[in-house]
């Protein structure tokens, strides 16, 4: 994955301060979640922005020759407010945070750019304990990349140590910075910062399958029978599509092969179904009942695997901006 254009995100993070609160949340309206995220973590590093520097970005976005004042002033309140009223106050407030954590985090932010492979590399020796703490800084589906290149031991031992990584103390952020050169920096002597956990464990398992989900599970459940089942209700199965909205389930629509769908269906319940037809024309949705009633038995780990077809079809939309999903807890998630 080639790396960010910086020099563009930092005009972009000038233009947004130049337009104000209330322009600049109407425009991240229109940006993804992720691209929401690395517009803000610029825009919170700003403390001071030339009025030169504005007059020049504001010419080159606009080709219209202008002038400026310097802007001097909050730039966590501002960005806190913009992303505030641009995807309300609880979604806002972690990505805040997130942002704010993330800002001295120098290391991590170079890891996300680079290819799982090199990445892999990089961490594979390191303490299982270490490369937990590296992999619940990263993307979800970036983590399970870099997992599926471990042994299967050490991919065991980093996954537990996910599910159970509540805390992160000082000390072992300078652990970190010692193995990756520049990681994490904390403001406030002894504190901790939660990380890890049962749902970064699930959100990463979503990016996992075949039979190394279904290893991970096992693992999980011998060290843990009560912890694998809490992780399993975090993830995001084949039955929570049900809370996906209308034009979302369209949209999922468009990207599924009708065979594969049918497939799937043959797993799933009454609601589910009903759910799926409604979002299809009247044809389509009569031909697809005759073609579930005359589909004989399917086995059970095609019926697995075509729901995992749409499941990737699902986080690839999701990550893209183009659905939202509807979370067990406060967020939209995969």
């Amino acid at each position: 994955m080639p790396p960010p254009n910086t020099d563009g995100l930092s005009k972009a993070a000038v233009l947004m301060l130049a337009l104000g609160e209330e322009g600049a949340s109407e425009v991240m309206k229109y940006i993804s979640p992720r691209d929401v995220q690395r517009l803000g973590g610029i825009m919170a590093t700003l403390r001071r922005v030339e009025q030169a520097e504005v007059a020049a970005t504001l010419r080159e976005f606009f080709s219209v020759a202008g002038e400026g004042a310097a802007l001097n002033f909050d730039t966590d309140e501002f960005t806190r407010n913009v992303l505030s009223k641009a995807l309300g106050n609880e979604t806002a407030s972690g990505l805040f945070q997130r942002i704010l954590d993330s800002r001295d985090s120098e290391g991590i932010e170079s890891l996300k750019w680079m290819d799982g492979t090199a990445v892999a590399d990089l961490i594979r020796y390191e303490h299982p304990q270490i490369i937990a703490t590296i992999l619940v800084h990263l993307e979800p589906d970036q983590a399970s990349q870099i997992l599926t290149l471990f042994s299967e031991d050490l991919r065991k031992d980093v996954m537990l140590r996910i599910a159970t990584l509540e805390e992160i103390k000082p000390t072992a952020l300078k652990e970190l910075n010692a193995v990756l050169g520049k990681l994490l920096a904390t403001n406030q002597a002894g504190s901790k910062k939660q990380i890890g956990g049962i749902r970064a464990a699930a959100e990463i398992m979503n990016f996992i399958t075949g039979p190394q989900e279904v290893i991970l599970m096992d693992s999980f459940k011998e060290y843990d029978i009560d912890m694998a089942q809490k992780i399993m209700d975090e993830m995001f199965v084949f039955d929570d599509i049900l809370g996906i909205d209308d034009k979302g389930i369209q949209t999922i629509l468009r990207d599924v092969q009708s065979e594969v769908l049918i497939t799937a269906l043959k797993g799933t319940g009454a609601e589910l179904r009903e759910k799926i037809f409604k979002n299809m024309s009247t044809r389509a949705a009569d031909m697809m009942r005759d073609d579930l009633e005359n589909k004989g038995p399917v086995k059970l780990s095609d019926v697995e695997g075509a729901q995992k077809e749409i499941l990737q079809i699902v986080r690839t939309l999701f990550e893209e901006g183009q659905i939202m999903l509807s979370n067990k807890g406060d967020e939209s998630y995969v």
